[in-house]
């Protein structure tokens, strides 16, 4: 029975050692599909952002799954602790045998085993054993191997060996996935929550300025482990990081402060950013270091590594000016600093950002400049209703538009919408436009309202033709030079009904016939909607392009009546004007959804830059190089260097003076090119054997 037992018990370690590898394999597995997700899936982010890209449903489910910290999950540090501790024991295991098994050459095998090997030969060498000792000896250093020497008393074994690294790679290659993965512990989240909990610190999930958070959300300059970002405007100074996380915030005392002195930004000549920099001032208590910060050129500061990260808005100072857009009054002034909050009627104004500098798709369309506001479509129209301020059928073709800047408008109720402006005409299908940009939720895109430019290139010709579209006495006054002008001199009895159909359409346009509540509230959609509603289907066609006839013939009009009353000139017919007319039409008609009764635009600016540099103090840094070093090493030693054994028997031979030689070869793997290595070796060893 124990005989039995013995017998088996190699059998046994086998399987266990099987089976531990495919535990470990699988542990690997899931820790590589949890990396990839980590990796693809944008880590510590506020919840909102989440929702906004998921929707809360999958946002919640994701959330308990621990998505969001992956590497800090408790899942994931449960099987990141069992494949550290199973690779550690491992390594433990077979780390003593592997070092015994490095020094012996097993030369104390029997002679009569070698012919139990794949590769095996025997021959007659004439040389006498001495002599056969030195010669092979010789030969196999010359061939690389590496040999040691048994005399017994009936002949001499030499024991030879090749590829030891072999083993070498096997604890090279385990030692690698070790330390990698503690050098991704240390330099993850797990080591933030582990200083909270150790300093007795607690998330932060308020808004404000940072200089306003209180210690309890602080962690000390001695934390060990921890990346986190610093926003600095520029001749301004920071020593505070702030660590996020999917719940809030804490923040993270450095041990220096971090003072831009300049941020500078090299562009291409399309206008998209080329590279940028910061110019930094490192106080450190009475000590100053001048450095500067680049991309993928980090600054090492008392082991504290300083990226640049990204850039943005420092406070910059912004002169606006609110335009009413169906009133005429008199447009307000407003000046305040990007990041701030101002009272704006019954609404708060949050003014957000500016953008010097904004690259767009702007490839021109040639058929669209010029065309006559006659032969607008009314179902393309409508398909332009609020459409991408970028959107064309072109090709691209990128070009810097000029600055812009981007605002809040919230309401009592806590509920905002987003806005993005631009200060300068840019030009679309043949015709310089303004954009005014609005988007209910960040997961929208923008949608642009597109004001074409007069012929000063302002907006003032746009303003006046919305502010007379919304006065009736106007639209009047419009419907019936539109009625005169259009009745054919033989027959003056049309010009009522003209009138009342220019009216019509007019009030219609304007938005006046509107309801509250109605989705429809006016433009292009109001008259498509009564065309539904009260016209026979056989008709609609020819309807449709009357009543756009006589639309666009009646805006042109009150565009006349418009700047009659402001003093100017009247316009004229030519191509530009009627360019202008194409693109009112429009405009005039998605500025009746657009969601204020004033247009914000951006008279001047004094810009503030910021950067925002990411600072890590990361220990497990050196491990995970380190163990992608020995990663090399290991994988490589494993699938290109073979273990080979080689055992030659010397002893007398039979004829006088001379050496009966027998050989065998091992190897850890079978391979073709063992069967040519030891052909090689036969006749290197044998070489006087015919």
């Amino acid at each position: 029975m124990s005989a039995s037992a013995a017998r088996s018990s190699p059998a046994r370690e086998l399987l266990d050692l099987l089976a531990s590898m495919r535990f470990a394999i699988t542990l690997l597995s899931v820790i590589c599909i949890a990396s990839v997700i980590g990796t693809v899936l944008r880590q510590s982010e506020p919840m909102g952002n989440y929702v906004n890209q998921f929707g809360p449903f999958w946002a919640e489910v994701f959330g308990r799954l621990s998505l969001y910290t992956v590497y800090s999950a408790p899942w994931f540090l449960v099987i990141l602790t069992f494949l550290v501790v199973s690779t550690s024991l491992c390594i433990a295991r077979n780390a003593p045998k592997i070092l015994v098994d490095l020094k012996s050459y097993k030369e104390g095998v029997r002679e009569q085993s070698l012919q139990a090997h794949h590769h095996k030969a025997i021959g007659e060498l004439h040389s006498n054993t001495a002599m056969a000792l030195a010669e092979i000896g010789k030969a196999l250093s010359q061939l690389g191997w590496k040999a040691r020497v048994q005399q017994r008393e009936n002949g001499t074994m030499i024991a030879a060996r090749r590829g030891a690294a072999n083993k070498i790679g096997y604890l090279s290659a385990h030692s690698a996935i070790v330390l990698i993965l503690i050098g991704g512990v240390l330099d993850g989240n797990a080591m933030v929550k582990l200083a909270m909990w150790v300093q007795g610190k607690q998330l932060y999930t308020g808004a404000g300025f940072v200089s306003d958070i209180k210690p309890e959300h602080r962690l000390s300059t001695g934390n060990p482990s921890f990346r986190g970002n610093v926003s600095v405007a520029e001749n301004q100074r920071q020593g505070i990081a702030v660590l996020s996380l999917p719940s809030g915030v804490v923040l993270q005392d450095l041990p220096f402060d971090i003072e831009l002195k300049k941020f500078r930004v090299d562009y291409y000549p399309t206008g998209m950013p080329k590279s940028f920099a910061s110019d930094i001032v490192i106080h450190d208590g009475t000590t100053l270091r001048e450095a500067t910060v680049k991309v993928n050129e980090p600054v090492i500061h008392n082991g504290l590594a300083i990226y640049q990260s990204s850039f943005e808005d420092g406070g910059s100072k912004l002169e606006l000016q609110a335009r009413p857009l169906a009133s005429t009054g008199t447009p307000v002034k407003i000046a305040g600093r990007v990041g701030a909050k101002l009272a704006f009627g019954d609404q708060t104004l949050e003014l957000d950002g500016l953008r010097v500098i904004n690259v767009e798709n702007l490839a021109g369309d040639s058929n669209a400049s010029g065309a006559d506001v006659r032969k607008v479509d009314l179902g393309e129209s409508l398909g332009k209703h609020l459409g991408s301020g970028a959107k064309t059928s072109s090709e691209k073709t990128l070009h810097n538009v000029g600055p812009s800047f981007s605002y809040k408008l919230r309401d009592a109720a806590g509920q905002a919408r987003e806005y993005n402006n631009y200060m300068l005409p840019v030009e679309l299908d043949g015709q310089k436009v303004f954009l005014a940009g609005v988007r209910d939720t960040p997961a929208e895109n923008f949608r642009y309202l597109r004001m074409p430019a007069d012929e000063n290139g302002e907006l003032d010709g746009w303003l006046r033709l919305r502010q007379a579209l919304a006065d009736p006495v106007l639209r009047d006054s419009a419907a019936q030079r539109y009625a005169t002008a259009a009745t054919p001199p033989n027959q003056p009895q049309l010009t009522p009904q003209l009138k009342l159909t220019a009216q019509r359409a007019l009030t219609l346009f304007s938005g006046a016939a509107a309801k509250p509540g109605d989705e429809v509230k006016g433009g292009l959609p109001a008259l498509s909607q009564f065309i539904e509603r009260d016209v026979p289907e056989s008709d609609r066609q020819r309807v449709s392009e009357v009543l756009l006839r006589i639309l666009n013939g009646s805006l042109f009009e009150l565009h006349q009546l418009a700047r009659e009353r402001a003093g100017l000139e009247p316009a004229s017919t030519d191509t530009a004007s009627q360019g202008f007319m194409t693109q009112a039409v429009l405009s005039l008609s998605d500025s009746l959804y657009y969601p204020s009764p004033a247009l914000l635009q951006l008279q001047n600016f004094e810009q503030v830059q910021a950067s925002v540099f990411q600072v890590a103090r990361a220990p497990g840094q050196k491990l995970v190089y380190l163990g992608a070093l020995l990663l090399i090493v290991g994988v490589f030693a494993m699938l290109y260097i073979k273990e080979r054994r080689l055992w030659v028997w010397i002893a007398p031979s039979a004829d006088m003076g001379g050496s009966q030689v027998r050989m065998a070869m091992s190897s850890t793997r079978e391979s073709p090119d063992n069967a040519k290595l030891f052909a090689q070796l036969k006749a290197a060893v044998l070489k006087d054997h015919e």
